[in-house]
C-alpha cells in the first residue's frame, strides 16, 4: 500500500489537465482500480487481516480521493488565471447605449384625459370594439335610415348565408360603453369611456381607426349649465391656461336633445395654437343632454333621471395640443416620427406635475 500511495500521489501532483487526472482516477480507484480490486480481496483473508488491512486501504482510498480533488480545483484554478490574464475588461468604460422606445402621443393624451376627469369625479369604463347592431345603433337612438348605419360608413361583420340577424360592426364610436355603464350601474353615473372605434374614412384628418372618449354624467338635477363647466374645466387643464371661452352651437345629434356643437376660441400665429385668446373659433366636441329613449334603452327612468353625454377626438386633441399636422403618421410606426412626438416613460401625466410632464 505504501508503493500504491506513492505512485498515485506522484501522478497526481504532476498531472498537467483534467483528463490526465481522470485516467488516473480510474486507475487508482475506479471500479477496476488497483485500490478497488485490493479492497475485494478483503473477502478471502481472515476476520484478523481484515481488521488489519481493512481501515489502511480505507484509509489509503480517502487520500487518494482527496488528492484528486485537490489537485482538480487546484488545474481550475490555475485555468481561470490564465483566462484572466488574457481576457480583460476595463469596467470604468461607459455602457453601452440601448435602444429607448417612447410613449405614443395618442396613449400619453389619452392618460391626459383621464387623469383631467377623474380629478372631476369620472370614473373609466370600457366595452367590447365589436358591438352588437343594438348596442352601436338602436340603443342610441339612431334610426334605420341614418347614414351612419351605412355600408359606407361602418364595418359590418360577415354573416353567413341565411343567417338573418342583423351583423356586428366595428363600434363607430364609445357611445354603446355609455349604455353598458348604466346597464351594470345604473343612475347616478359618472363615466368617461375612451377608446379605438373605427369609421370607413381616410385622408390627412380621417383614418379608418381612430380614439375617441365618451363623457357621460347622469343625475336628478343634472344641466346643461353643469356640462358647460366641465368641458371649461377639461379645455383648462387640458390646454394648460388659466382662461377658456367656449362657445355652444345648437346641432343635432340622434341620443341627444338638445344637442350641441362646442367651439373654443383660439388664435393663430405663425401656425401656432394659442387657446382662450384671439378672434377664431375652432369646433373640438360634439355634446347634449341624454335623450330619454336612451336612458329608456339603458334601464333608467328618465322621469327621475337627466344627464349629459360629449364625444371628444383623442387623435384631434393631440394634434392640437403638440402640433402634429397628419393625423395618418399616428400610425405609420415611423421610428423618427415616434422619436420627435413620443413621450419618456417617466413623463406621467398628473395634474400636479404638469399634464405634458
Amino acid at each position: 500500500m505504501d508503493d500504491l500511495r506513492q505512485k498515485y500521489l506522484s501522478a497526481i501532483a504532476a498531472a498537467g489537465d483534467e483528463d490526465a487526472l481522470e485516467v488516473l482516477r480510474l486507475a487508482a480507484v475506479g471500479k477496476k482500480g488497483e485500490i478497488s480490486l485490493k479492497m475485494r480481496e478483503l473477502g478471502r483473508m481472515s476476520p484478523e487481516e481484515r481488521r488489519k488491512v481493512g481501515p489502511k486501504l480505507n484509509a489509503l482510498k480517502d487520500e487518494i480521493n482527496a488528492a484528486l480533488a485537490a489537485k482538480k480545483a487546484a488545474l481550475a484554478d490555475a485555468a481561470l488565471e490564465e483566462r484572466l490574464a488574457g481576457e480583460w475588461l476595463d469596467v470604468t468604460l461607459p455602457g453601452r447605449p440601448r435602444p429607448q422606445g417612447s410613449v405614443h402621443p395618442i396613449s400619453q393624451v389619452t392618460e391626459e384625459i383621464i387623469a383631467i376627469f377623474a380629478d372631476l369625479g369620472f370614473a373609466v369604463a370600457e366595452g367590447p370594439q365589436i358591438e352588437t347592431d343594438w348596442y352601436n345603433f338602436d340603443a342610441l337612438n339612431i334610426p334605420p335610415h341614418h347614414p351612419a348605419r351605412q355600408e359606407f360608413d361602418t364595418f359590418y361583420m360577415h354573416r353567413d348565408a341565411g343567417d338573418e340577424r342583423a351583423p356586428h360592426v366595428l363600434r363607430t364610436h364609445t357611445s354603446p360603453v355609455q349604455i353598458r355603464a348604466m346597464e351594470k350601474h345604473g343612475a347616478p353615473i359618472r363615466v368617461i369611456a375612451p377608446g379605438r372605434v373605427y369609421r370607413s374614412d381616410y385622408d390627412q384628418t380621417h383614418t379608418p381607426m381612430f380614439h375617441q372618449v365618451e363623457g357621460l354624467a347622469i343625475d336628478r338635477d343634472i344641466s346643461m349649465a353643469n356640462l358647460k363647466w366641465v368641458l371649461e374645466e377639461f379645455c383648462r387643464a387640458f390646454f394648460e391656461v388659466d382662461e377658456v371661452e367656449l362657445r355652444f352651437r345648437a346641432s343635432h345629434f340622434p341620443f341627444t336633445e338638445p344637442s350641441a356643437e362646442v367651439d373654443l376660441r383660439c388664435s393663430w400665429q405663425g401656425g401656432q395654437l394659442k387657446v382662450g385668446e384671439g378672434d377664431d373659433w375652432m369646433e373640438i366636441l360634439g355634446s347634449g343632454m341624454v335623450h330619454p329613449k336612451v336612458l329608456q334603452a339603458a334601464g333608467v327612468d328618465p322621469d327621475a333621471w337627466q344627464g349629459f353625454a360629449f364625444g371628444l377626438g383623442i387623435d384631434r386633441l393631440a394634434m392640437l395640443k403638440y402640433g402634429i399636422p397628419d393625423l395618418r403618421a399616428f400610425f405609420d410606426s415611423d421610428l423618427r416620427w415616434l422619436r420627435h412626438y413620443g413621450f419618456g416613460a417617466l413623463q406621467v401625466p398628473s395634474l400636479h406635475g404638469g399634464l405634458s410632464g
